[in-house]
């Protein structure tokens, strides 16, 4: 029998179920990286530039040496005796620039908080006390700062060797954008300015890494995203055969992206390990975290849009500005996000003509890379903002500007102009949707009636489309390794139980209770007899792990096929027990019964026990098979697209300037969804994340590249007094290039929301001629913009 596609739900998908290991963690019973400890484990602690671009020398060790409870303190020449440095660059980008990167620098930092020296001690209190005894010659340099310094003015540079600060230029179009920019009834125009941002997850960065000299062998437990990917990397770097390093990814305190790069402190803490032949942790604390974790989002992003007399937009052009920091992340490369905001423009609306140029930058700032809902927010903003002054220059509202441009589903598949391959979307339901949830019609009487009283009220929306469940051609053709498919095993216990092994990894967003569920449904059983073992590479199949919304899409669907692969198995068995056809036999809540009638013949335990214990009862020549497996990845598109619509009420403090969100809403498409409970938290959490982005997180630098944000009283976080209630709802439009039709939805909160809480801001300020043009929004952008403060002469 082959596997048929989902028809109808059973008893576990589309289930609001609570995590399996909800009990566990909320009694304080996880085992996250500080947990894990490891006899005559030492401590790693790093001595970091305190400038954003020097030449040095480490001239004096001996008295950290020589410290009570030092073991070693270690430098470049100690750590490059194993550890080779590396280098991101793209294969597919040829003129693709940047420097290589070493786990300890070597004369010169390019980065406020690039570390040169560790100590490795028996505590980490006294391997941070030694760090103030190492003696370094320190000598400052210009440093790069600026995007639009950086890729204009090659007078200073990030790194002296190299021509310029352009790691990477890029140009791309369709149609004739032109010639459609000259013909347009209208034309308009916007510029954004993005703040750099980080993920900020709530357990910070740690390893703890203990090579076996007599085997050649390394154990590394880290609170990463993805386990295989970092296994590749220490075997790599550290000359070791990839089966001799086991990496454990237990319990994960959040990602967000923010754990899937290869970091100088993690590379340094194995290449410790090698040296010493001990056990070396490191953890970073949270000063540490936001200087030296990659950063996100900063962009200086051009746009227009053309639009003919009848109200139809027929081009978008854009010219973007990325800022990378002093390298191109590894191994993925910080022009991931860029690459994603450029494809992600437009969205959800039909167009014709296309022209993209982007300057990716080097600075002298931290690196930065992929952070939730890569480049799509950038994109989403600057497309958003775009449709909202179309409408407002033609005279009508939004939302039939919106309502006449979408992309419609008779018209797909479609590619776009930007590359993308838009299938199974569901543009026009969403908004409907979005428009009955809200109660449209009545809110904007509300929000007249509350400006009549003087309060300064906006309602924003914002369209998008997110590309998920990433496949093999986007990083493949990059020649960058990183596995883009999943493989689950499953094998049935004597007792009717199944043990999955899976490829993907848990960071908190519930990835283990959603194969549960798929799986459970797969064969036939509930999901308490279903048990997912996920994050070893010892024991879990090799594959992606965490990244790119791809747990249900991908590892979902190689779940329900091994699944469906193992109900065959039981019932092959089955039938043999009762001398039966095996297509009359069914599996359902862990019994098998007869497919038409529904008859029960004998439960899943009892074949698991005859095949295990008893063969011998089974007609001579048969070889039960109880185990089953699939590998899944996508094949023909690179991306999945999923799509939704979002809605921020927000209130203007017009004494303060502050901005309070009153309501947020949102429609999103993900496909099947197999736990509605799942789905909606990582909505609500990304939601945040992007109101986080909106209105309070920036990651800020002095002129000269000091960090300021190193502490949460400077890097400000949406706190739960400030957020909004939000109301969340589904349009479900299964993919139909898979059985499951599951999508990915992990990023969609953060997607749209920056853009919805931005339009929201300048329709509250519309009243008064003024609009907000950057983000995060401040007060004081706020306050000129309603005329009581004067206009800044600086921008």
């Amino acid at each position: 029998m082959q596997p048929s596609p989902i028809a109808t739900r059973g008893t576990a998908v589309g289930q609001p179920m609570p995590r399996a290991a909800t009990k566990r963690l909320v009694a304080g019973r996880g085992r996250y990286l500080d947990d894990i400890s490891m006899k005559g484990e030492y401590y790693a602690a790093f001595l970091r530039s305190p400038y954003p671009h020097a030449s040095f020398a480490v001239t004096d060790i001996a008295a950290a040496t020589a410290h009570s409870g030092v073991v070693r303190v270690l430098t470049a020449d100690d750590i490059d005796e194993v550890c080779s440095s590396w280098k991101c660059v793209l294969r597919n980008a040829p003129d693709m620039v940047s420097p290589e990167q070493r786990a300890l620098a070597r004369d010169r930092t390019a980065f406020q908080g690039e570390p040169v020296a560790m100590v490795i001690a028996r505590s980490r209190a006294i391997a941070e006390d030694a760090l103030e005894l190492i003696s370094v010659d320190w000598s400052e340099l210009p440093a790069v700062t600026s995007l639009e310094t950086a890729a204009s003015d090659p007078g200073v540079r990030t790194h002296p060797h190299l021509e310029n600060n352009l790691c990477w230029t890029f140009q791309q179009g369709a149609g004739d954008p032109e010639s459609a920019f000259a013909k347009a009834g209208h034309v308009v125009r916007k510029r954004l300015d993005f703040a750099r941002k980080t993920g900020v997850p709530l357990e910070t960065r740690g390893i703890l890494a203990s090579y076996d000299a007599a085997a050649n062998a390394m154990l590394v437990h880290i609170s990463h995203q993805m386990p295989y990917q970092f296994q590749l990397h220490v075997s790599e770097l550290l000359g070791m055969s990839l089966p001799d390093v086991r990496v454990v990814c237990s319990d994960v305190g959040g990602g967000f992206g923010i754990k899937m790069h290869v970091y100088p402190e993690e590379i340094a803490v194995c290449a410790a390990s090698k040296l010493l032949g001990r056990p070396v942790k490191f953890v970073a604390d949270r000063i540490e975290s936001m200087l030296s974790d990659v950063h996100a989002r900063e962009h200086i992003i051009e746009g227009r849009m053309a639009i003919d007399e009848m109200g139809i937009i027929t081009a978008i052009e854009v010219d973007d500005i990325q800022g990378l920091g002093a390298y191109s992340v590894y191994p993925r490369s910080s022009t991931a996000e860029a690459m994603s905001t450029l494809r992600a423009v437009g969205g959800p609306y039909r167009f014709d003509h296309y022209s993209a140029r982007l300057r990716s930058v080097l600075q002298n700032k931290v690196m930065t890379g992929q952070y939730r809902s890569v480049g799509h927010p950038i994109a989403t903003a600057i497309t958003e903002c775009l449709v909202e002054e179309a409408a407002r220059v033609r005279g009508e509202s939004s939302i039939a500007f919106r309502r006449r441009n979408f992309l419609d589903r008779t018209m797909m598949p479609w590619i776009s102009p930007a590359g993308a391959r838009m299938i199974d979307l569901s543009h026009h339901a969403c908004l409907d949707r979005l428009l009955a949830l809200i109660g449209h019609d009545e809110m904007r009487d509300r929000i007249e009636t509350w400006r009549s009283q003087g309060r300064i009220v906006g309602l924003g929306l914002a369209s998008f489309v997110e590309f998920t469940a990433t496949g093999a051609e986007a990083y493949g053709r990059a020649g960058v390794p990183v596995a883009s498919v999943d493989t689950v095993v499953l094998t049935l216990d004597p007792t009717g139980h199944v043990r999955a092994q899976a490829s993907a990894s848990e960071i908190g967003q519930g990835i283990q209770q959603g194969l549960a569920q798929i799986i459970a449904d797969a064969v036939g059983i509930s999901t308490d007899r279903v048990r997912v073992g996920l994050g070893d590479t010892a024991s879990a199949p090799y594959g992606g792990g965490a990244w790119s919304s791809r747990g249900a899409a991908i590892a979902g669907e190689a779940a329900w096929r091994a699944g469906r692969k193992l109900q065959q198995q039981i019932l092959a068995v089955a039938a043999k027990m009762l001398q039966a056809d095996p297509e009359a036999l069914d599996v359902r809540a862990g019994r098998v019964v007869n497919r038409d009638s529904g008859i029960d013949r004998l439960s899943v335990g009892d074949v698991a026990h005859t095949a295990v214990f008893r063969p011998f009862d089974l007609p001579p020549e048969t070889q039960p098979q109880l185990t089953a497996s699939h590998t899944w990845g996508r094949d023909s598109d690179p991306f999945l697209p999923t799509n939704g619509i979002q809605a921020s009420l927000v209130e203007v403090d017009k004494a303060s300037g502050l901005v309070r969100p009153l309501r947020h809403w949102v429609v999103e498409d993900c496909g099947r969804i197999i736990n509605p409970l799942l789905v909606d938290e990582q909505i609500r959490g990304g939601v945040v994340q992007g109101i986080g982005e909106a209105l309070y997180e920036a990651c800020r630098y002095t002129e000269d590249g000091q960090f300021g944000s190193g502490t949460l009283a400077d890097y400000l976080l949406p706190m739960a007094a400030d957020l909004p209630d939000i109301t969340i709802s589904h349009v479900e439009t299964p993919y139909s290039g898979t059985l499951l039709g599951a999508k990915g939805a992990g990023e969609a909160g953060t997607c749209a929301a920056p853009a919805a809480v931005l339009n929201a801001v300048n329709d509250a300020l519309a009243p008064f001629g003024g609009c907000i043009n950057a983000l995060p929004i401040s007060p004081a952008a706020v306050l000129r913009a309603i005329g009581s403060l004067p206009p800044d002469d600086t921008q």
